[in-house]
């Protein structure tokens, strides 16, 4: 068992937070295991020299980072790690945006009638307009991924060039909300190239690739953009971790 850590009364690190690091430490060296129960809440008040509310706001703490779970009248547990609950982020793609040397070259920008599958999407029927933009995005002059997006046309609201450039992708990656989105849905689909698709990449057909489909709405719950990030396969690095790593390695408390 791993020496206990006393409490520092002097740190910033309040002593709650302290707490949960302590028995972070613990489960992450072994001494408790997925399914194993924890101290009470006495035994953790006579452990560590601290109240009960410091122990409950500990435990707040690794549970609301899925480290343990508390079921009533029996305790509190460490969680088994869960592949099915694994979430992965778009980090790759969030950087390739915010990089101040990738470039975006309009391919297409126009206003045009929707085509059966946009008036899903965006639920419009086939009489109204929406505006078509296709973007390249390359960076160090190398075409990475091929971006297709379809508006809501708003005639009261004339678009200007800007729109249609890098700095509308941050905002749809990074500021939805203050580009008027007030949530998204993101679907992530293995795919291959087809034709036009690795030409505007400079790839062969066929290759494999990543579709990030992206469908957004405003805040009358109103789907106003619908779009997809195709790119390939090595050019999204999808990575996540899962159970308990080492407190130095990122651990959160």
């Amino acid at each position: 068992m791993s020496k206990l850590r006393p409490i520092d009364r002097s740190s910033f690190e309040p002593p709650y937070a302290q707490v949960a690091r302590g028995m972070r430490e613990r489960i992450v060296n072994g001494e408790y295991r997925a399914g194993d129960r924890l101290p009470s809440e006495a035994e953790l008040c006579a452990l560590y020299g601290v109240s009960r509310m410091t122990v409950r706001r500990a435990v707040t703490l690794l549970t609301q980072d899925g480290v343990v779970y508390t079921e009533n009248g029996r305790g509190t547990f460490v969680r088994a790690p869960e592949l099915g609950a694994a979430t992965f982020d778009l980090a790759s793609l969030r950087r390739l945006v915010d990089d101040a040397a990738t470039t975006v070259k309009i391919i297409e920008a126009r206003i045009v009638p929707p085509s059966p599958r946009v008036c899903r999407k965006l639920a419009v029927d086939d009489e109204s307009y929406v505006v078509a933009i296709k973007r390249v995005l390359s960076s160090a002059g190398e075409p990475v991924f091929y971006h297709s997006e379809y508006l809501v046309f708003d005639p009261r609201r004339p678009l200007v060039e800007a729109e249609y450039g890098v700095t509308a992708l941050r905002d749809l990656l990074a500021n939805a909300g203050k580009s008027g989105f007030k949530y998204g849905r993101l679907r992530l689909d293995a795919s291959t190239l087809t034709e036009t698709e690795a030409s505007y990449l400079a790839e062969e057909p066929g290759v494999s690739a990543w579709v990030i489909e992206h469908l957004f709405y405003d805040f009358e719950n109103r789907p106003v953009s619908w779009g997809r990030f195709i790119g390939r396969s090595d050019r999204l690095d999808l990575s996540t971790t899962v159970g308990v790593p080492d407190v130095g390695n990122g651990a959160g408390g």
